[in-house]
C-alpha cells in the first residue's frame, strides 16, 4: 500500500495546500536529493518530507504527523551521526530553509533559525567582530550541535555552545508554540542546554556572542606517527598550562596526499595538533609555541589567519555521502594507562580516513555549574571521539567494533557525548548524563512530550507514568 493510498489523496493535497513550503513524497523528481543526508550510511526513505519554510509549516507538519501517527524526524543541517534526521515511512521536517541570521551587535546576541550551519552564523557574526563555539566543520546544522552541547575552537574561552543559549522558540508536541528564557519556560530551556532534541522542534536560537577575531592565531602543526607517544606525553603538559583563550586538539591520523605535506608521508600515520588562540593574534605564536615543539616537526602551518577560516579548515575532510560512525568518552587526563590505550587503537586502525581526535576541554567550560544546564559532563578535561569511517558499506562493521573497542580500553564507566554517539542506545544516552540530571530531563520530557512523540533522537523516554 502506497503513503497516498494509507493517508489518501486528498488529505495529501490538503496539507500540501495549507503549506508555505514544499511537500515531497517518494516518486517526485527532487525526491532522491531530499532524503538523502550527510551520513551515507542511513539510506531511508520517508513517507513526506516537508521542506518548512517557516513557522508555520513546522506547526502545520507536527500537527499533520501527530494526527495521522507518522513518525517525525526533524533536520536541521542533517549530520546526525545515528541518521536521525531520517526515517524510513514517517515524517521528515527539513528546516534547512530556516537559515536566516540577525546579529545584535549592541546587545552581543545572534538568532539563528534552526535550518542554519555554522558557515552562516560565522559569516554574519564575524562581520561585527562576534563569534560563539560552533562546529568544528563549518556544515554542520547550529540546532543539532547546540541541543545536544557543542564543542568547538571556543569552548575554553566561550564555553559550550548551549552554555550561550539565552532563548529559544519551539513547537511542543502538543503544538504550542513557546518563546523560551530565563524568565518563559525556564526549565524547558535548561533541558535544551544539552538535552538533545527530546522536547519539540525548535525553531529558533537566540545566543549571547563574544568578541572574537576578525583574525585568530591559528592552524596545525604535523609530526610522524612513530612520534605518537612523545607528542601525547608533551601535549598533556601544555594543555595544563595552556590559557582559556587556546583550544587544542590531538588528530591521530594517516597523512592525506596533500601538496603541504613532504610526499614521503603520505598514506602513513601521521598526527596532527591544530587548534585555535582567540586572544590577540600578536600574543599567538608565543601562546601556542609549547604544541609546536612536541617532537621533530613535518610542517608547522600556524599563523594568523581570518576566524571563518579556521572555522572551514576541515570542511574538504568530511565530505557528503561517507559511511560514518563516531564514538566519544570524556576522560581527566592523559595519564600514561591512557596513552598506552590510545596508542594501542591507534595502531589498529582500520583505514586511511579514520582517526582519534582528542580535544583539550575545561577552562570556561569547566566553570559552569554541573546543574546550570542539561549538558552532563564537566569535571573531565579531555574528550575522545572516534571517527570511524568508509567510503561505502565495504569494511563498516570493522570501523565500527574498532570504534567500540576504543572507547572500551578507557573503561566501561567513560561518560559519552550524545553529538558523538553513533547509534541509538538508551545505555550511551543514561552515561551521558548523571543521575540526577537525568531524572531532571525526564521530568521535562513528561512535561512536553509525555507521548514520546519526538524520539528520533538520542532518547529520554518519559516516565511510566506519563501518558502514551
Amino acid at each position: 500500500m502506497t503513503t497516498k493510498d494509507a493517508l489518501g489523496e486528498a488529505t495529501l493535497g490538503e496539507f500540501a495546500q495549507s503549506l508555505r513550503g514544499e511537500l515531497l513524497r517518494p516518486g517526485d523528481p527532487s525526491y532522491d536529493e531530499a532524503r538523502s543526508i550527510w551520513n551515507g550510511a542511513h539510506d531511508k526513505k520517508p513517507a513526506l518530507i516537508v521542506r518548512c519554510h517557516g513557522v508555520a509549516d513546522v506547526l502545520a507538519g507536527v500537527e499533520f504527523a501527530r494526527s495521522e501517527g507518522l513518525t517525525i524526524a526533524v533536520r536541521g543541517g542533517g549530520h546526525s551521526i545515528p541518521g536521525f534526521s531520517t526515517s524510513d515511512g514517517g515524517v521528515v521536517l527539513d528546516l534547512s530553509p530556516m537559515n536566516a541570521v540577525r546579529v545584535d551587535p549592541n546587545r552581543r546576541t545572534i538568532t539563528a533559525q534552526a535550518g542554519c550551519l555554522w558557515s552562516d552564523v560565522d559569516a554574519e557574526a564575524q562581520a561585527f567582530g562576534l563569534a560563539l563555539t560552533g562546529g568544528l566543520v563549518s556544515t554542520t546544522g547550529v540546532a543539532g550541535f547546540t541541543l545536544g552541547g557543542g564543542i568547538g575552537w571556543l569552548v575554553r574561552r566561550c564555553g559550550l555552545t548551549c552554555d550561550n543559549l539565552v532563548g529559544a522558540d519551539i513547537v511542543t508536541a502538543d503544538g504550542q508554540y513557546l518563546h523560551v528564557s530565563e524568565d518563559e519556560h525556564p526549565e524547558l530551556l535548561w533541558a535544551l542546554r544539552g538535552g538533545g532534541g527530546n522536547f519539540g522542534v525548535v525553531t529558533s536560537f537566540e545566543f549571547r556572542a563574544h568578541e572574537v577575531g576578525p583574525t585568530v592565531y591559528a592552524g596545525i602543526v604535523f609530526y610522524r606517527g612513530e612520534d605518537v607517544a612523545a607528542v601525547l606525553q608533551g601535549f598533556r603538559e601544555a594543555a595544563a598550562a595552556a590559557p582559556d583563550e587556546l583550544s587544542m586538539a590531538v588528530n591521530l591520523t594517516t597523512a592525506p596526499p596533500l601538496p603541504f605535506l613532504p610526499e614521503e608521508v603520505h598514506g602513513k600515520p601521521i598526527i596532527a595538533v591544530l587548534g585555535v588562540f582567540s586572544g590577540r593574534a600578536e600574543d599567538g605564536d608565543a601562546a601556542t609555541r609549547s604544541f609546536r615543539g612536541l617532537a621533530p616537526v613535518v610542517v608547522d602551518l600556524f599563523s594568523p589567519m581570518p576566524y571563518v577560516a579556521m572555522q572551514g579548515l576541515l570542511d574538504p575532510l568530511y565530505p557528503r555521502g561517507m559511511w560514518n560512525y563516531f564514538r566519544s568518552a570524556f576522560f581527566a587526563d592523559l595519564d600514561d594507562a591512557t596513552v598506552k590505550a590510545l596508542m594501542s587503537s591507534y595502531s589498529q586502525v582500520p583505514n586511511e580516513v579514520s582517526e582519534l581526535h582528542i580535544h583539550h576541554l575545561g577552562g570556561a567550560m569547566g566553570r559552569v555549574s554541573g546543574d546550570a544546564t542539561a549538558f552532563g559532563t564537566r569535571d573531565r578535561d579531555f574528550i575522545l571521539n572516534v571517527v570511524a569511517r568508509t567510503p561505502g558499506a565495504e569494511g563498516f562493521d570493522g570501523v565500527v567494533e574498532w570504534a567500540r573497542s576504543t572507547t572500551a580500553k578507557l573503561g566501561p564507566d567513560a561518560a559519552s557525548y550524545v553529538n558523538f554517539t553513533g547509534e541509538a542506545s538508551e545505555d550511551r544516552v543514561r552515561a551521558s548524563y548523571p543521575a540526577a540530571t537525568y531524572a531532571r530531563l525526564v521530568a521535562v520530557k513528561d512535561r512536553y512530550d509525555p507521548t514520546n512523540l519526538f524520539r528520533l533522537n538520542q532518547n529520554i523516554p518519559p516516565s511510566v507514568g506519563a501518558s502514551r
